[in-house]
């Protein structure tokens, strides 16, 4: 989001890249971060509800975020190499209705997502506006397994 929020309309998406969970990177974020059986190994997962190794949803959502942050990093780099002054991002406010909606199993591969839903102008920090954003991963089959209701401060133009 390189645009200042006044150039922002709802509606756009951001096509944030993919991402393939692998088994190996699912047994060590799981180790790490939330051991439970489904997520440690094929043998414990096949005796669970899911019946295979499964990503952890804060692996899933902590790859969102990485896609996020390089994304915007990218928009920013080139928008200085054009010569046009890129917006700030501004802290996220917080976020709401997190979902993990299908299991992402190992060799599933997510595409990551953010579709504008609303704006809103702050009335108390006026050089910044609100984004509201539904942040999506569909696996390779297009299915939606996560999603989120995302916010973020965005620089306003100034006059």
């Amino acid at each position: 989001m390189t645009a200042f929020f006044e150039d922002i309309a709802v509606g756009e998406t951001l096509d944030l890249g993919t991402y393939t969970f692998t088994g190996d990177e699912i047994v060590r974020f799981a180790r790490k971060f939330d051991p439970q059986p489904f997520h440690l190994s094929e043998e414990a997962a096949a005796e669970t509800h899911f019946g295979h190794l499964c990503a952890s949803g804060w692996h899933t959502a902590s790859v969102f975020m990485k896609l996020f942050v390089a994304t915007h990093q990218a928009l920013h780099r080139k928008a200085l190499e054009e010569g046009r002054t890129p917006a700030k991002l501004g802290p996220s406010p917080g976020f709401e209705d997190l979902k993990w909606i299908k299991p992402v199993f190992a060799g599933d591969t997510l595409r990551y997502s953010r579709v504008v839903t609303g704006k809103t102008e702050s009335r108390s920090r006026p050089e910044w506006g609100l984004i509201h954003s539904d942040m999506l991963a569909h696996n390779q089959d297009g299915n939606l397994v996560f999603s989120f209701k995302g916010t973020v401060f965005v620089e306003r133009r100034r006059n």
